[in-house]
């Protein structure tokens, strides 16, 4: 007698469906498999960040200091760079500087600076004088002065600040002052400190 498998009439069978009158359903199993993908999901967005992020610092211009062409600090924030110096008459010069370090002429930018004590902060008006621009004022006196740089590159453009302290010593390894020191012995002292 051949063995005929039971048909439980009050259950609809379904095609393609396992009938065990015990299956439950895959409740727990399902949470889990979703748990893993929303994971697994988060981990590749969060790579392709990481990996959008290290593409950023990898573009066509460099980060290490430099100075400018007249011993200046180099400002390259914005294009052209600007350069930074203070003339033995303490006064500030701008120079604007192309990606080859030639200066160019100024156009219509806007340069405002402040600098010394924070009280009563010193402003440093510019004209221009042939490729340059040149402060209506010195400086004031100290060797080292909380400095901000604004730069416009149009009348009505966002400004850019640059913040530094006008350290006016000479650097003991390069032929620059402080403020515009291009070699790294201030980053070898801090580490000595750490140690």
């Amino acid at each position: 007698m051949k063995h005929q498998p039971h048909i439980n009439l009050f259950r609809p069978r379904l095609t393609g469906v396992s009938q065990t009158q015990n299956q439950k359903p895959k409740t727990n199993e399902s949470k889990n498999m979703k748990t893993n993908l929303l994971t697994l999901a988060i981990a590749a967005l969060g790579l392709a960040f990481t990996v959008n992020a290290a593409e950023k610092d990898d573009h066509d211009h460099e980060h290490e200091t430099k100075a400018g062409p007249t011993g200046g600090k180099l400002i390259t924030e914005v294009e052209p760079h600007v350069e930074f110096f203070v003339n033995k008459d303490n006064k500030v010069e701008i120079r604007f500087i192309d990606d080859d370090m030639k200066v160019v002429a100024p156009g219509e930018q806007v340069i405002s600076v402040t600098l010394g004590d924070r009280s009563a902060p010193t402003k440093l008006s510019f004209t221009k004088e042939g490729n340059m621009l040149i402060s209506d004022k010195a400086i004031p006196e100290g060797e080292n002065l909380p400095t901000v740089v604004q730069i416009k590159t149009t009348p009505d453009a966002k400004s850019v600040t640059e913040k530094f302290n006008l350290n006016l010593e000479q650097c003991p390894t390069c032929k620059n002052k402080e403020y515009a020191c291009t070699c790294a012995h201030g980053e070898e002292e801090e580490t000595k400190k750490k140690e």
